[in-house]
């Protein structure tokens, strides 16, 4: 139940991670301008006109709607009267963002209820760890670490809403998820019983480190050249595709020389594991993953952004990471041999 759960767990994690990059392409974080509601509705609206006032109407109470370019909240359930009255409601001031669009709103949503989801999922392995307190007790307490992190990003994602979508804050939400990821897998190898036998020597497990450390920079920075995009597409408009990147800024050139120095230090492990027969299969996807940054990174560049090459780029780098981190977990549990050794 425990290392189920725990799968389960990296499995929904990484689709909120899917979800976000499909929010940041279709431009939709702000579909739900309030957290953790959605126009203070559970179930979010689908028309416009839910969210417009009417007379003789029944509100309940943080109901949300629009008026004059605003979000307003009831304070209380009642019934609406022939004529606007500001004294049943009270204005939204965590920023002044309000637009509705349907299809934004909706993206929005299953991406917070797949986080929802997650939470869950990792609630029932922090639950079920206790079973294992006796035996294990720092899988137990690794997991209520994990569940606090999961917490920690939850409010995260409500300060990016406030913050109308602050770079920064974006950026530090999308790497406290990969933390999640990475606490995850090594709970994961931390509760197997499997006896290791592959191999590993001192440089194989630098690189590793070295390559997840890059990964980490390397999205971060990805996170800041879509944010150069975003403004871009705000200031050009989504048809200029061809002059997005005609002046890009510094962490642009920055992003693109790391990819080459990403893809030299993973190649580094690939060969290492080869020759030297350590027993690392999952080098192999690996390489696959850089391979296919490298595509989706090109195409962007040169073919115009095409449809979902840029979540793909974000969710391939995030696998990536995902497996330079279990392949590190698995350096540590494999026997250590010298450098020079064949």
């Amino acid at each position: 139940m425990f290392r189920k759960s725990i799968k389960a767990s990296i499995i929904i994690v990484y689709l909120v991670i899917v979800a976000g990059a499909v929010v940041r392409m279709t431009g939709s974080g702000m579909g739900c301008p309030d957290w953790p509601k959605c126009f203070g509705y559970y179930i979010p609206p689908t028309e416009e006109s839910q969210l417009e006032w009417a007379p003789n109407h029944d509100y309940f109470k943080g109901q949300v709607i629009i008026v004059d370019k605003s979000l307003k909240i009831s304070k209380e359930a009642f019934t609406s009267s022939k004529a606007f009255e500001n004294l049943h409601w009270e204005t939204y001031e965590k920023h002044g963002y309000a637009e509705f669009n349907a299809a934004h709103t909706w993206i929005e949503y299953i991406n917070r209820l797949l986080g929802a989801v997650a939470g869950l999922a990792i609630l029932i392995m922090t639950i079920s760890s206790f079973w294992l307190w006796k035996r294990n007790k720092k899988l137990t307490l690794l997991s209520i670490a994990c569940l606090i992190l999961l917490l920690f990003q939850a409010w995260l994602g409500a300060t990016v809403v406030y913050s109308v979508l602050s770079p920064v804050r974006i950026t530090i939400h999308m790497l406290v998820a990969l933390l999640i990821v990475a606490l995850l897998i090594y709970i994961l190898k931390l509760s197997s019983k499997e006896n290791s036998s592959k191999l590993s020597t001192f440089t194989f497990r630098n690189l590793l480190i070295f390559a997840a450390i890059l990964s980490l920079i390397q999205i971060a920075m990805g996170t800041q050249v879509r944010q150069f995009v975003d403004d871009q597409i705000d200031l050009l408009g989504y048809d200029a595709k061809t002059k997005w990147l005609e002046n890009p800024d510094l962490v642009f050139y920055a992003h693109r020389t790391f990819s080459i120095l990403l893809f030299l230090v993973n190649a580094g492990i690939w060969w290492l594991n080869k020759t030297k027969k350590l027993g690392f299969k999952l080098t192999n996807w690996m390489m696959v993953f850089i391979g296919l940054e490298i595509i989706t990174g090109i195409a962007m560049y040169y073919l115009d952004f095409p449809f979902l090459s840029q979540p793909l780029h974000l969710v391939i780098a995030c696998l990536l990471f995902g497996v330079q981190f279990y392949i590190l977990m698995q350096s540590f549990e494999a026997k250590l041999i010298s450098n020079s050794k064949n």
